[in-house]
């Protein structure tokens, strides 16, 4: 009989090289998501608003702004709207909320019969507060006044 060591069997020698297919995977989803909202970021209305002397923000809860840019483009609280679904959209915030005023955001170049159409829109569905927005002088480049 002989007194001695067990020989063990080696195991697997350990991994020295990084796995980056995980890495992969999160980097191609956050591409897509980022393809995906970019978009969604890109598409506000540039518009040029009056300018008024006594112009002061207004915001909080119960505004539903409206806005209209010089090529006659529509929108809602941000989401462009088609023109015929306008008084839909009136209507069914009316009926949400009763005392809610439209902020009507509107180009310095866009015709007045278009402004009128809008407030027609809002008076139908019963919404009585309209604002108009301006541009506070002391915000605006001398140039543009």
């Amino acid at each position: 009989m002989a007194f001695g060591r067990l020989q063990r069997p080696r195991g697997d020698k350990p991994m020295s090289d990084i796995n980056v297919t995980p890495l992969v995977d999160v980097m191609l989803v956050l591409v897509v998501i980022f393809i995906l909202s970019a978009p969604l970021l890109a598409s506000s209305l540039r518009l040029q608003l009056p300018v008024a002397q006594q112009a002061q923000p207004g915001a909080g809860a119960g505004v539903l702004a409206v806005a209209l840019d010089a090529q006659g483009q529509l929108s809602v609280d941000g989401q462009d709207l088609a023109p015929e679904a306008l008084a839909e959209r009136l209507q069914a915030a009316a009926a949400r909320q009763p005392g809610l005023e439209v902020q009507l955001h509107a180009d310095a170049a866009v015709p007045y019969g278009q402004i009128v159409r809008i407030i027609d829109a809002a008076r139908a569905a019963g919404l009585q507060r309209i604002a108009f927005a301006a541009q506070a002088a002391q915000d605006v480049p001398r140039e543009r006044e």
